[in-house]
């Protein structure tokens, strides 16, 4: 007798090749009991899957990739640990990549689809200015996760997102800034060209000074430099060093993540100056370190959980056919810590 192939298996338990491929991979849309009847079968008759049955449909995967843009932010490390216990819960696997800054994370993403036979991709933060045109070469749904509001670049239609209203909670950042005293309040910022995350607070840090009728000056807008990872320490100390090392002043600097503002402080201190006692500092994202730094830093904390969460939901929404692309924004929560403090007036 010949050996027995993937089409033999199909005839005899009275499905579809592809039923028995998605059996063979483990796929969770396979009812229960043809799947025991196929491997019962396939067990029976010694068959042993070759590559060409395993590859017989791209979409027979069942792996998602989680694509993490800033290796060096660690408020994504918290993220990850939930999302991947979610995706487990669908059966389904995790394949974790981390995008250098200078890499274009949709190309990244493109070889991946190629070689993983992804059934959906996470993108979780990055720099996401990408023609259309390249994204829908992706094949596969996706979800932007604290990524921004991004609509008026891409259409809503194609793509989800999950996020916290970024320009919001920038702007009441900055006027709790404002209401304690300061008006020389410095920003440290992603590159000039963003216009995702980075603009997005920028924009709500301009809000609160128009709002306050206090003039935006440029000098105290300072964009991280370009040749360093963004979202790092290391970008925050330079940006910070650089601004002090001119002579330049503040009483008061918003980071645009945590992880930023640890640097700046350094470079604070670095400068035989103090915080909060002669400049406040203040963060965004809420990651656990901040709680335990000296000083504790006073930031605005992302719902880590409920983003992570909505953000699995969502993609497998859309891979099972029960629901189209969505967009979900979340509060973020205002933390009050010992790096800043009310303006005296001495300064």
């Amino acid at each position: 007798m010949s050996e027995i192939n993937i089409k033999d298996i199909a005839k005899i338990c009275g499905v579809g090749v592809s039923t028995v491929s998605r059996a063979i991979n483990n796929h969770p849309d396979v009812n229960p009991e043809t799947k025991e009847k196929i491997l019962k079968v396939i067990r029976e008759n010694h068959y042993v899957p070759n590559n060409s049955a395993r590859n017989l449909k791209r979409s027979d995967s069942n792996t998602i990739a989680v694509l993490v843009k800033g290796v060096s932010n660690t408020f994504f490390t918290e993220m990850i640990e939930t999302i991947q216990n979610e995706i487990k819960k669908h059966n389904y696997s995790m394949v974790l990549h981390r995008v250098e800054f200078d890499e274009d994370e949709v190309d990244v993403a493109l070889e991946l689809v190629k070689e993983k036979r992804l059934r959906g991709i996470i993108f979780l933060g990055g720099y996401f200015v990408h023609s259309e045109e390249k994204l829908k070469r992706l094949k596969v749904p996706f979800v932007l996760s604290t990524a921004g509001s991004i609509s008026k670049v891409y259409n809503r239609d194609d793509y989800s997102s999950v996020s916290v209203d970024d320009m919001e909670e920038s702007r009441k950042m900055t006027q709790y800034l404002i209401d304690l005293g300061h008006r020389k309040i410095a920003l440290i910022a992603t590159r000039e060209s963003d216009v995702s995350v980075g603009k997005l607070r920028i924009d709500g840090y301009r809000k609160a000074l128009n709002d306050n009728n206090i003039k935006i000056e440029k000098s105290l807008i300072l964009h991280m430099d370009p040749n360093i990872e963004e979202f790092s320490s290391e970008s925050g100390y330079k940006a910070m060093k650089d601004f002090l090392d001119e002579g330049k002043k503040c009483t008061a600097v918003f980071a645009i993540s945590d992880t930023v503002a640890f640097g700046a402080i350094r470079a604070i201190y670095d400068s035989g100056l103090t915080v909060p006692g002669d400049i406040s500092v203040a963060g965004f994202d809420g990651i656990k370190a901040g709680e335990f730094y000296i000083p504790s830093l006073t930031t605005i904390k992302q719902p880590i959980d409920e983003i992570s969460r909505a953000t699995s939901d969502i993609l497998f929404e859309i891979i099972n056919g029960s629901s189209g692309h969505r967009h979900e924004i979340y509060p973020g929560s205002f933390i009050e810590r010992e790096s800043t403090d009310r303006l005296s007036s001495s300064k």
